[in-house]
């Protein structure tokens, strides 16, 4: 057995959302003296320039995720043209959604129904569309901006458990990505409906949106709709969302990506392009029949 394998065994008896919960109380711990130490620990384990950073004193920081979620100077990501990554991480998969199913790992791929909480309506848009799956490493920038611009519809969470989502779980755990904590953002493009899908993880504190702050962890069980009265519309490069800890972030697309010539398993930067949709198929905002939630 290889070490890759076991370290995805064990993770399946360990009470994910304690220890989960337990670590995002000590990230937010504001002694001084706690904080810093963790900081200062991060930086020096990880290589961090804090050169790139809105804010370069790891002393000036409240709390350890402050730190981890902390801004970027201006023009430290300039934007691509064309579809472009949302996040700092690795592009672990990418490619075409064939007859509804999205690669995960070699050997391992998962349905968009599951990816999207069972939800064979909006599944069906992205049948025959293309994804992309970025990782953030701990190393990483911790903010997830715009792949394109889109007007968000809805919002669901989809309760799961809280799997490592590091490349030696997605190559032994099935279904990953469909099976851990979520938060799915439906939007309106210019291509067609958009999925972005904030996947959480083992010791992720908790995921965040620019539109309702805090989403995870909700405190009831069960699938969550949320809609919105005024659409929450964020142009190509805005700030949407933000892990306190690494987690992934899963794209669907429902009109096909030409995408550029990328690696699996490469790194990639946000802002960075990516591919790019076919222009003649849509020039104007196509709105995605969203059904009311139940």
């Amino acid at each position: 057995m290889t070490l890759a394998k076991l370290f995805a065994l064990i993770q399946y008896p360990l009470p994910h959302h304690l220890l989960s919960r337990l670590i995002g109380r000590l990230a937010d711990c504001r002694v001084p003296w706690v904080k810093a130490l963790a900081i200062r620990a991060f930086i020096r384990q990880f290589k961090v320039d804090m050169g790139e950073a809105h804010e370069p004193d790891p002393g000036a920081y409240p709390s350890f995720n402050a730190f981890f979620t902390r801004p970027l100077k201006d023009g430290a990501r300039p934007l691509g043209e064309g579809l472009v990554s949302p996040a700092d991480g690795t592009l672990s998969q990418f490619g075409a959604i064939g007859h509804g199913r999205l690669i995960q790992a070699k050997r391992h791929d998962f349905t968009a129904a599951d990816l999207l909480g069972g939800d064979l309506e909006a599944a069906a848009r992205f049948h025959d569309g293309s994804f992309a799956t970025v990782y953030l490493s701990p190393s990483d920038y911790h903010r997830v901006h715009m792949p394109l611009g889109g007007t968000l519809r809805e919002m669901v969470y989809v309760p799961g458990r809280l799997f490592s989502v590091n490349a030696a779980t997605t190559h032994h755990v099935p279904n990953l990505f469909a099976r851990n904590e979520r938060l799915v953002c439906h939007f309106d493009t210019a291509h067609g409906p958009m999925a972005l899908v904030l996947v959480g993880a083992m010791i992720v504190a908790a995921i965040e949106t620019v539109w309702a702050g805090q989403i995870t962890p909700l405190p009831r069980d069960g699938v969550q709709r949320i809609r919105f009265d005024t659409p929450v519309r964020l142009e190509k490069g805005e700030e949407m969302g933000r892990f306190k800890l690494g987690s992934t972030v899963v794209m669907a697309f429902a009109e096909p990506v030409a995408f550029d010539p990328l690696e699996v398993e490469g790194k990639v930067r946000m802002g960075q392009r990516l591919g790019a949709f076919d222009e003649k198929r849509s020039a104007t905002p196509r709105q995605a029949e969203i059904s009311s939630p139940s």
